[in-house]
């Protein structure tokens, strides 16, 4: 995702422009905290959203700039474009006011927008990857404070991973992406009730530490559904780090592996994927050469990434 455009002193107004909206309109708005509000059209909130992020660090009296944006990455396609619009435009304002914003403040601050412009609760995972990603390397994310990141190596000319569109566009600021925050974090709450230490007895209740004979422990304490949402997780932070050690080793059989039981945790657990994402996982992995598959993304809709042989 691109960014071009020029700041201009003294001034409030902001006008964007992007090439990926059908009618091409500019749309105008207000740089500053009183007139930073959500709005339509829906795509130019993440920018208001941004720039709300950054007003404290911009001169009097406010933001005000011309840009056009452009990007390949499918909207709604579970690629994470909505991060990655939004660390393009906070790129723009810290070169165009010529502030110095460390990566990971950049991705708090994009996904701070996201909860309060976007409505959507999301976690720090797709604009820590945007923020702090490095070429040829995946980026393994503690979820905690302070957020610490690890390059993972994954050149390798003798795999290839393949992402695949489903075309169901996905928009998680309704009510299911909400709804598993709110039973996750039911479970993490009655996980550390039950098992509270030292450790984990400060701030919001999270799943990530708990283990799974926790959850177990507290399973009849546990609506069915916050069970398995939690089940989820905590098996996907083991999975998350069983693959950065088959990585390291090239041992894409393993990786592959991991994959799968990714995608079906996520289908049958969290209850996130669809019919059409399915069908990718499962077409993907019928192909000679094929490690694994998985879908990607917040899920209800988007695509897939699949892990196999460069020379198939």
């Amino acid at each position: 995702t691109h960014v071009v455009g020029r700041v201009h002193a003294g001034g409030t107004l902001c006008r964007v422009v992007s090439t990926d909206t059908p009618d091409g309109k500019v749309v105008e708005f207000q740089g500053t905290r009183e007139a930073l509000r959500r709005g339509e059209p829906a795509w130019v909130n993440y920018v208001k959203g941004v720039v709300a992020q950054y007003i404290d660090d911009i001169p009097s009296p406010g933001a005000s700039f011309d840009i056009a944006v452009s990007s390949d990455v499918p909207l709604g396609g579970g690629l994470s474009s909505s991060a990655a619009l939004e660390m393009a435009v906070a790129g723009f304002l810290e070169v165009g006011y010529g502030l110095r914003v460390d990566p990971k403040t950049r991705a708090l601050r994009g996904q701070k927008c996201e909860h309060d412009f976007a409505g959507v609760p999301c976690g720090i995972m797709d604009q820590m990857i945007s923020s702090c990603g490095q070429k040829g390397h995946a980026l393994l994310i503690d979820c905690i404070p302070p957020f610490e990141t690890t390059p993972v190596p994954l050149v390798d000319s003798s795999v290839a991973f393949v992402v695949a569109n489903s075309n169901v566009k996905h928009q998680l600021d309704g009510s299911e992406y909400p709804t598993r925050v709110r039973e996750c974090k039911a479970a993490a709450a009655v996980i550390r009730k039950r098992f509270a230490d030292a450790s984990n007895t400060e701030g919001e209740a999270r799943l990530r530490g708990a283990t799974m004979g926790e959850l177990l422990a507290c399973q009849d304490a546990l609506s069915p559904l916050e069970f398995k949402r939690a089940r989820h997780v905590i098996s996907e932070d083991m999975r998350t780090l069983d693959a950065v050690e088959a990585f390291r080793r090239r041992d894409y059989a393993t990786a592959g592996r991991l994959m799968i039981e990714s995608h079906n945790s996520l289908r049958d657990d969290f209850g996130v994927s669809t019919v059409e994402l399915d069908a990718l996982v499962e077409i993907a992995t019928s192909v000679d050469g094929v490690y694994g598959a998985r879908m990607t993304g917040g899920g209800f809709g988007g695509g897939t990434v699949t892990l196999g042989r460069a020379d198939r």
